[in-house]
C-alpha cells in the first residue's frame, strides 16, 4: 500500500510538516515528483482549472512550469483537522517576455488514511511587481 507520511491524523507538528514537504516538491519543479503526493484519483481546483488524476496533475504542472519561470513557493500553516490541512502561499515567478509576478493564495487541503492527498482547491491572485521588489530569491 502506498503511503505518504505524516500519515492523518495531523497534529500540529505533522501538519506542519506535511506543508513544508508539499513545499519542498512544489519548489523542485519536477511534476513527477509532486504528483507521487497525491492519490491516484485526485481532485484539483486551481484558479479556474479543475483537474483530475495523477496523470493530469503532471500535465498540468508541465504546462504551469514552461509559463512560471523562475518559480519560487512559500507555504504557511493555516489551520488543520484530523485529515486536513489549510494553508495560506505566495510565490513569484517570471514570464517568458519578463514579467514579474507573486501569486497569493489559499489551499485546502484532503488527505486520505495514507496520507495522499485526496483533495486540493486553490484559490489565487496574481499581482505584477518589479523585479526589484521580489521576496524571494
Amino acid at each position: 500500500m502506498e503511503q505518504k507520511h505524516p500519515l492523518p491524523p495531523f497534529t500540529l507538528e505533522t501538519a506542519k510538516e506535511k506543508i513544508q514537504l508539499a513545499e519542498d516538491a512544489w519548489n523542485s519543479q519536477d511534476p513527477e515528483r509532486v504528483s507521487k503526493a497525491y492519490t491516484t484519483d485526485s481532485e484539483w481546483r486551481n484558479r479556474d482549472t479543475f483537474v483530475s488524476g495523477r496523470e493530469e496533475i503532471v500535465e498540468f504542472l508541465q504546462k504551469k512550469w514552461e509559463k512560471e519561470l523562475h518559480y519560487k513557493l512559500k507555504k504557511e500553516y493555516w489551520a488543520h483537522t484530523d485529515n486536513r490541512i489549510a494553508v495560506r502561499f505566495e510565490y513569484e515567478y517570471q514570464t517568458k517576455e519578463g514579467n514579474w509576478f507573486r501569486a497569493y493564495g489559499n489551499e485546502n487541503w484532503e488527505f486520505d488514511e495514507n496520507g495522499l492527498m485526496a483533495k486540493r482547491y486553490a484559490s489565487i491572485n496574481d499581482l505584477a511587481i518589479r523585479e526589484e521588489d521580489r521576496k524571494f530569491r
